[in-house]
């Protein structure tokens, strides 16, 4: 008990860092995620076409290559090059990869919609935006909840990838104790972490799932 009181400390710190990658990462990825989506299913060619190869190339590469190549490789492009600190460089990999697998399932969401109820607001006088704010985007967010739900956990077990970054997460941090003093305990505290993290986010998507969720009485 007195060594988990001694390792404790540094693992709030590094868990501190992997809340803070997750928070920031779904503030901005499911918003960029839904307007991807959105420009999948746009009229325009071009653009499907382009979002299209966006997601491709996202969702077809390891997201450590992406934190990799954003770090190490951003800087040296051509006329382009920037070299971000590495929480923003962690953070612009994050919410890129993460924003694809959103865009998916919002496209599938939308998709998923009688095409007569697009109809039915074109008749009552609605535009596209107002279609898509009042009655289309509404439904969508009832029939994602659980895809979401499990991207949303995914990430979590994701952050710790940022430790090829040196970034002092909750699994470095484990990982230098476990180095320091030659224990697997830190490891095990570290899953513990994990597993209350997840614990939490099963039970609040199961809250908004029995409360918004289409398939519930």
């Amino acid at each position: 008990m007195q060594y988990l009181g001694m390792i404790i400390g540094p693992m709030l710190d590094g868990t501190l860092v992997t809340l803070k990658m997750f928070f920031v990462t779904i503030i901005l990825s499911l918003p960029l995620g839904l307007c991807l989506a959105l420009a999948r299913i746009s009229r325009f060619k071009w653009l499907r076409g382009a979002t299209g190869v966006y997601i491709w190339l996202l969702r077809g590469t390891p997201l450590m290559l992406q934190l990799l190549f954003v770090y190490f490789a951003l800087p040296f492009i051509p006329y382009i090059g920037v070299r971000l600190p590495d929480f923003p460089a962690a953070l612009v990999a994050f919410v890129l990869n993460y924003a694809a697998y959103f865009a998916e399932i919002f496209r599938a969401g939308i998709q998923s919609i009688d095409r007569g109820q697009y109809e039915g607001a074109k008749v009552l006088g609605m535009n596209y935006v107002q279609t898509m704010r009042r009655i289309i985007l509404p439904q969508v967010i009832c029939r994602v909840l659980p895809p979401v739900s499990n991207e949303t956990i995914t990430l979590v077990k994701d952050t710790s990838l940022i430790y090829v970054l040196a970034m002092n997460d909750l699994l470095r941090t484990a990982r230098a104790i476990v180095q320091r003093d030659f224990t697997t305990t830190p490891f095990l505290v570290a899953a513990g972490f994990y597993l209350v993290m997840t614990l939490v986010l099963t039970w609040f998507f199961q809250r908004l799932e029995k409360r918004y969720g289409i398939y519930d009485e």
